[in-house]
């Protein structure tokens, strides 16, 4: 009897210890399927024209194309906010289900809470896409609503895109940030559980919709003449840096393209950093925010106080550098007719845009400070490049629910992401994979007591003073979003924390590595300087 149940006890061990291997040979091999990503193999390094390649400089040709974005909310449910508390709660809130699927069918709103069910639109959601011709190069820039988009969501548009025309040279994608958009990473919208809500159809409209705006800017293209300028943006009224040090984005660059032959506009082209947010929290409408009301009033004009005449074409807007964190919450603006605008909602989002586009008109119609673009050459240097990620992200990445791809395994674990640098004629352009802190572009980092990394500033010198441009634009959420670029001197996730902070400050959680930063400007570095070794020889070759 003893040796018979010695017996069952060996073979009961050899079960448990067989299951056990299975078990993890199948959640390996699940995490090789799950962290491998799509298109592992893309990855893009060049800096064109090459030095020796430069043909003859011409004309500018600029064209513009636009696609609406917007969800088709009668493919929706619909439901109803039974306690007014602007979120969903299921034990209380109502809704319909139109096709009887058992499921709800919402568009989930990014960008806050994730129970953000949109309830309509207040505004339209675009893909703005600006295309630029000369010197036997063709790129293309495109402006999307969206909360951020990764870099394998792109890859797939370039790709659509090289299989409808085979002319264009580079194409530089990058989101406004807008928190009022549907969710097109995968955090508010329960990917992480099985009830998840994350639309992959609107993934695959919104992507259509890019590629087609794409190919109406390069259909669109015309040669065109330039007027640059610049405009400050005070803090007050305007800014709020939710984290200190206190570092704003000050820079309004603005470019005003107009047809060469007819004077009439073909677009206008601006960067600025700020959170499209203003709608708040609570808000259920989808719109992209303060920047609807900034196009709008840049084509259409503004009546009455404070009014100008509108520019005409398609105004074309780049969410510039927002880490740090720029904010509209909790600041009261004053709107164009003296009114103060401090609850969150739609009156703030546009008394915001409003105010911002009068900056802009102001600059461009300024005659002692607005200037003709006299350089019309077109070049871009871009990478692939890699960083580590951190805790929390990295398991996020590794099941292939945010960001999927991951490099390096098994000893270290690193995603894949893209930096451009671009001349268009005498406007320099450099995209940042996220949300860059405005300290790292325009100068202020700090080392400041109780920061985890005692170092001096890395990320030197700021990355805005090493470009070369009259005006020089800083497009964050390009090709990418990976979230805060914390600078590593100020990174702050253990105490002590940093300026007398109870808790960890918002930001660092995102990414998780603090190495990612300099990584970030030491590769912005890098293709700039690509950049500005091509740009050096136009004028050996165009001699």
């Amino acid at each position: 009897m003893k040796k018979s149940r010695l017996k069952q006890f060996n073979f009961m061990i050899k079960v448990i210890v067989f299951i056990l291997v299975l078990s993890s040979l199948g959640l390996a091999v699940l995490l090789f399927i799950t962290s491998r990503g799509t298109d592992r193999d893309y990855a893009i390094d060049y800096t064109l024209p090459l030095n020796n390649e430069w043909t003859k400089i011409g004309s500018l040709e600029v064209g513009v194309g636009i696609r609406d974005v917007t969800p088709v909310m009668e493919n929706y449910d619909t439901w109803t906010d039974i306690d007014g508390d602007g979120s969903y709660n299921p034990k209380v809130d109502e809704y319909l289900d139109r096709n009887g699927n058992g499921i709800f069918d919402f568009v989930w709103l990014a960008g806050f809470g994730q129970q953000r069910p949109a309830q309509g639109v207040n505004d339209q959601l675009w893909s703005r896409a600006i295309a630029f011709r000369n010197n036997g190069i063709t790129i293309v820039l495109v402006s999307i609503d969206s909360i951020g988009i990764t870099y394998d969501r792109y890859i797939p548009i370039r790709k659509m895109i090289e299989r409808e025309r085979n002319d264009i040279t580079h194409v530089s994608f990058a989101s406004t940030h807008t928190h009022n958009a549907p969710d097109t990473i995968g955090l508010w919208s329960y990917r992480l559980f099985f009830n998840s809500h994350f639309d992959d159809e609107y993934i695959e409209l919104l992507q259509q919709r890019v590629c087609d705006s794409v190919i109406d800017a390069v259909n669109n293209l015309a040669p065109s003449d330039a007027v640059l300028a610049q405009a400050y943006v005070p803090r007050e009224n305007f800014i709020r840096d939710s984290r200190p040090p206190i570092v704003v984005d000050h820079q309004l660059p603005v470019a005003w393209f107009k047809n060469k032959s007819t004077g009439e506009t073909i677009a206008t082209l601006t960067s600025w950093g700020m959170h499209p947010e203003g709608f708040g929290s609570k808000n259920l409408l989808i719109s992209s925010d303060f920047i609807h009301y900034y196009r709008q009033a840049m084509e259409n004009g503004l009546s009455g106080q404070n009014g100008f005449e509108g520019f005409g074409g398609k105004a074309i807007f780049f969410t510039g550098p927002v880490g740090g964190l720029m904010t509209q919450l909790q600041l009261p603006i004053v709107d164009r007719f003296g009114e103060i605008q401090d609850q969150n909602g739609k009156e703030k989002s546009q008394s915001q845009g409003e105010n911002l586009a009068i900056l802009a008109a102001r600059a461009l119609r300024n005659n002692s400070k607005a200037i003709e673009m006299d350089q019309q050459q077109v070049a871009v240097s871009a990478k692939t490049f890699y960083f580590p990620i951190g805790w929390p992200l990295k398991i996020m990445v590794g099941l292939g629910v945010v960001h999927p791809g991951v490099y390096g395994l098994p000893f270290s674990t690193r995603v894949r992401s893209e930096i451009n640098a671009i001349r268009i004629g005498s406007i320099e352009i450099l995209t940042t994979p996220g949300e860059i802190f405005p300290e790292i572009v325009d100068g202020g980092i700090e080392t400041p007591v109780g920061a985890d990394i005692s170092t001096d500033p890395v990320e030197v010198p700021p990355l805005r003073k090493s470009m070369r441009g009259v005006i020089n634009m800083n497009f964050n959420l390009g090709m990418d979003e990976v979230g805060y670029l914390v600078p590593i001197s100020q990174w702050d996730r253990t105490p002590p924390y940093t300026y007398d902070y109870q808790d960890a400050p918002y930001g660092e959680v995102y990414v998780g590595d603090p190495k990612v930063s300099p990584l970030v400007h030491q590769n912005s570095i890098e293709v700039l300087q690509r950049l500005h070794r091509t740009l050096s020889s136009t004028k050996e070759n165009n001699k």
